[in-house]
């Protein structure tokens, strides 16, 4: 513990079991952390015990803290509220801060006799309709898809009549999501009926725009127009389908807000579902900094509903915490009546907290380039291994050789779920003769983590430690790698893959015996194609060793050949018969050949031709 730190703490030992707010400051005294807390002394002092239990996220903003100072309050309640009063005073580094960036949405249709309908933020001169505007940019932007799908109208950025055959359609008309004006077909009274009839969706919502259609169908089929009434009777199913839609999301929905989160590797997503008139009218995500603490869903709660003047009457989430009662006062005092804090355990309202973790999920997952299925699969790994952590970084191993010959080995990645192809690695085996499998994984397995010391943990390529590292063997190759890494001082979860008689994947070993995984398809399915990738990738680098010694063996044996004349005579010639074949003269007029070059290759495959 640095002189600084012990200092802190010394002063954090002194406070009183009081609640209060406590302020962090930098060097030139600028604030860079406010927090409450129930009793001061106990939690201030938590910051400059062992930094060893703090978060990556906590332990930067202690090794910026030059002092600090704090405000006794008479109840918890009371540090809350000025807690949030400084925090929006002085916008501190380290607290969670949200921004107020919801503005008003607007569904625009454009000018014309072609209108489009489109979902915009802010109003323009530009001889185009506005309808709104709305307080929900997602429920805008969700009516207008919907309405744009109902009634086949384009998206796109084609103009008309100018761009009437100008291409062909696109994808969505052939899906039957839009009817195609672009192909000049479309008579412009229909289309203007289908607008007419968006705009009314728009307005009047689902039961109203079924009424209207409804009527319109009996008009056309009245004056014998079967078609037009078919096309009517199209939208009214597809107005319905939608209705049904919204009505399995929304089903005994309270007008609440669900709020769910999901963190790894120093990030946490927040996801919220705002219900309202028992349907979800809006949804916000929000990516930050991860401090792994306790207080982490209160924090966010705080920075959220001081941003909002709107409060739910109810709020569901998907943990509890320490500070939820005094949270659900804030927010009641807030509202102006009562507001209830929930964590549902079972029923529609778990399922709906449920839905937004996955949500929550899914958004980190594409922040970081990866699927939510995969970060699934990747979560029952790390349950079923026992690890600490997410396997986001995984390396595999695989030796390959003929009989103890042209012994190599291949190291595949795979981030997030995916193959990472630039991290795969060859290695060819130096310190092993003959076939001995598991010192060749122990060599493998020391060059690349020597590789790992050089690179000074750069955190990119071998200077990355690895989440997990999983090897193409059994128990043997497990404990001669495991070896390695001890004498290296490498804290890695280390297992090994097994295969059954039929060479496919059957369970994964370490130290504590077999792990089957037959009954989670998941995770089978995921360690299968691991397997048999590293083995493609060691096998294909044994293959091209031993064919380039094949070639090397015939023609570079020849006096004047070497490696760049053999692959120009193969690349001229096509194979090695042909360059068997080919007589002198031949040989002479091929690229990068001498006189002198070309006669030793025609001596070398015609010795008993000449005298």
């Amino acid at each position: 513990m640095n002189e600084k730190i012990s200092s802190l703490r010394k002063k954090a030992m002194s406070l009183p079991l009081l609640p209060g707010v406590y302020i962090m400051h930098d060097k030139s005294g600028k604030i860079i952390y406010i927090g409450k807390a129930k009793a001061l002394k106990n939690r201030v002092s938590q910051y400059f015990g062992s930094q060893n239990n703090h978060a990556e996220k906590v332990r930067r903003m202690v090794d910026n803290v030059d002092d600090f100072e704090y405000i006794i309050t008479d109840s918890e309640f009371e540090a809350l509220i000025l807690e949030c009063s400084l925090i929006k005073q002085h916008t501190p580094k380290y607290n969670i801060l949200l921004k107020d960036d919801k503005g008003y949405s607007y569904i625009r249709v454009s000018e014309g006799d072609w209108k489009k309908l489109s979902y915009v933020l802010q109003k323009k001169n530009d001889g185009a309709e506005y309808i709104g505007p709305y307080k929900s940019s997602y429920y805008v932007k969700s009516a207008v898809e919907e309405a744009n799908k109902i009634f086949m109208l384009p998206t796109c950025n084609r103009r008309f009549p100018q761009d009437f055959r100008k291409g062909r359609p696109c994808l969505n008309y052939h899906i039957k999501q839009c009817m195609a004006p672009c192909t000049g077909r479309v008579k412009l009274k229909d289309y203007q009926e289908s607008v007419d009839q968006a705009l009314e969706f728009l307005r009047g919502g689902s039961s109203n725009s079924i009424k209207q259609l409804s009527q319109q169908m009996n008009e056309a089929a009245e004056n014998l127009e079967f078609e037009r009434a078919a096309r009517i009777r199209d939208k009214i199913n597809a107005v319905k389908k939608m209705k049904d839609k919204q009505k399995v999301v929304a089903n005994k929905v309270l007008d609440e807000d669900v709020i769910a989160r999901f963190s790894d590797d120093g990030k946490t997503c927040f996801q919220v579902f705002r219900f309202e008139g028992g349907r979800l009218f809006d949804r916000e995500s929000f990516i930050f900094d991860s401090d792994d603490s306790e207080r982490e869903t209160e924090e966010f709660l705080l920075r959220y509903y001081t941003l909002r003047t709107d409060i739910p009457k109810n709020i569901a989430l998907d943990s509890s915490f320490e500070g939820m009662d005094t949270i659900a006062e804030w927010l009641s005092q807030k509202r102006g009546n009562k507001v209830g804090i929930t964590v549902p355990q079972r029923g529609n309202q778990a399922q709906l907290v449920s839905m937004c973790r996955s949500n929550a999920a899914e958004t980190l997952a594409q922040r970081k380039g990866a699927t939510v299925r995969e970060y699934s699969v990747l979560e029952e790994l790390k349950e079923i291994l026992g690890l600490e952590k997410l396997p986001e970084y995984i390396e595999s191993y695989d030796i390959s050789n003929l009989a103890g010959t042209e012994n190599v080995a291949g190291m595949v990645v795979y981030k997030n779920g995916k193959p990472l192809k630039s991290a795969y690695r060859k290695f060819k085996i130096k310190g092993v003769e003959g076939q001995d499998d598991f010192a060749s994984m122990a060599e493998v397995i020391s060059r690349r983590f020597d590789e790992y010391c050089k690179a000074e943990r750069s955190n990119e390529g071998f200077g990355r430690l690895p989440d997990l590292i999983l090897l193409d063997g059994g128990k043997g190759q497990v404990a001669a790698v495991k070896e390695v890494l001890i004498q290296k001082n490498i804290d890695v979860p280390l297992f090994g893959m097994v295969k059954d008689d039929k060479h496919r994947t059957r369970a994964i070993t370490g130290e504590g015996g077999e792990i089957s995984i037959n009954s989670k398809r998941a995770v089978f399915t995921f360690v299968s194609k691991i397997q048999d990738e590293v083995h493609r990738f060691a096998i294909g680098y044994h293959h091209s060793r031993r064919s380039k010694n094949t070639f090397r063996s015939s023609l570079t044996n020849i006096d004047g050949v070497g490696e760049v004349r053999a692959k120009t005579l193969l690349k001229h010639f096509r194979t090695i018969e042909n360059i068997s074949r080919a007589d002198l003269e031949e040989l002479e007029k091929a690229p990068k050949m001498t006189k002198e070059t070309a006669l030793a290759v025609y001596k070398y495959f015609h010795e008993n031709d000449l005298t």
